[in-house]
């Protein structure tokens, strides 16, 4: 399986840089095995059925993007250097491993101040990446972030425009709680609290699934046989009552569908062969690439994703390689918007049906 066989063009002008307002309004494109049509999020209760369940990731991203200042006495007097860090994770000891910017213009030991009463010691670095000591934690060190981080845009997104005041609500869905997240779960910033009151009404489920989204997401696949390629790992947790939530819709004949692939990729960790899914807890390195066999999740809605990246492998195992470049093609064409700010699509590998 080569990485040219995920390919495709993508104008340059479809990768979103800001969100549809409200976000709801932003367009859905609902794929069957044959059929498509174009509609919008509003009209997703529509494509649901009485009985359905949704999963959710209740991540909660971290202002996680920081600017700060490494001080050092040399003969000339201070000097300074402007250090820019991106939180990826943290570490079983309390510490965080982060990407800094110069990582050549700090020590292991020296101190970068980032404002706002948080600094953190440089403890050593490891192919490229910081372990940082901060000098605050648990809720004083939530605060301090809170005031000197930005949201951590995607690189195609941040190589556009920097991280601004709206991010801080745009790049949050609106039922996010457990923090630990340097990267959102987007297909669920489409939803508001209108949209999820009338799924409800509709007969639709709600289960709540916690996957921390790491910065690994964005990381390119280089191998030409996706085969080789080994994925990022990323905590997740499926509670006791989340999977009996969704061990009793499926017995009652209900449809499980993530929204988002970290939902769905988390389910199908904890999922066995027969679609049971246990309580589970801890890393998930799963690849979901053509040839997956699904065991928990009969849909999915997700946004549109990177070409050669392993998100377009995932959808491709769930809809086949040649099913899916068609519904990309399609949404090039009718000019969908692209990536985490963009547009979404509601798969459904079984027949789309519509009612109401």
């Amino acid at each position: 399986m080569k990485l040219s066989e995920f390919d495709f063009d993508l104008p340059e002008d479809l990768i979103a840089t800001r969100p549809a307002r409200p976000r709801s309004s932003a367009r859905l494109l609902v794929a069957g095995p044959s059929a498509l049509q174009d509609s919008r999020v509003s009209a997703l209760p529509q494509f649901l059925l009485p009985g359905d369940r949704l999963v959710l990731n209740n991540t909660k991203v971290l202002p996680a993007r920081l600017t700060g200042a490494r001080h050092r006495d040399s003969a000339q007097g201070a000097v300074s250097a402007r250090i820019e860090a991106t939180l990826i994770e943290p570490t079983a000891g309390g510490h965080w491993r982060a990407l800094l910017k110069p990582l050549k213009k700090v020590r292991d030991g020296e101190i970068i101040d980032f404002g706002a009463d948080l600094h953190a010691k440089l403890l050593r670095r490891m192919d490229g990446i910081a372990e940082l000591s901060f000098n605050l934690t648990g809720a004083a060190f939530d605060a301090a972030l809170a005031k000197a981080g930005a949201m951590p845009l995607p690189p195609y997104i941040a190589a556009k425009r920097a991280a601004d005041e709206a991010d801080r609500h745009d790049y949050q869905t609106v039922w996010a709680e457990k923090t630990g997240a340097v990267a959102a779960p987007t297909a669920s910033l489409h939803f508001d609290d209108a949209l999820l009151a009338e799924i409800a009404a509709r007969g639709v489920s709600f289960t709540h699934v916690t996957l921390h989204v790491g910065a690994g997401t964005f990381l390119p696949v280089k191998s030409d046989d996706v085969t080789d390629h080994k994925m990022h790992a990323e905590w997740g947790e499926i509670s006791e009552a989340a999977a009996q939530e969704i061990n009793e819709t499926r017995a009652q004949g209900g449809r499980i569908i993530p929204v988002g692939t970290t939902a769905l990729r988390l389910i199908e960790t904890a999922a066995r062969s027969n679609g049971t899914v246990r309580p589970w807890m801890g890393d998930t390195d799963i690849f979901i690439r053509p040839g997956y066999q699904f065991n928990a999740a009969d849909a999915l809605m997700t946004n549109f994703h990177l070409p050669k990246s392993t998100l377009l492998m995932l959808v491709s195992a769930l809809m086949g390689r040649e099913r899916m470049l068609a519904i990309y093609a399609h949404a090039i064409a009718e000019r969908y918007r692209f990536f985490s700010y963009g547009d979404a699509s509601l798969l459904l590998p079984g027949a789309l049906k519509r009612h109401g």
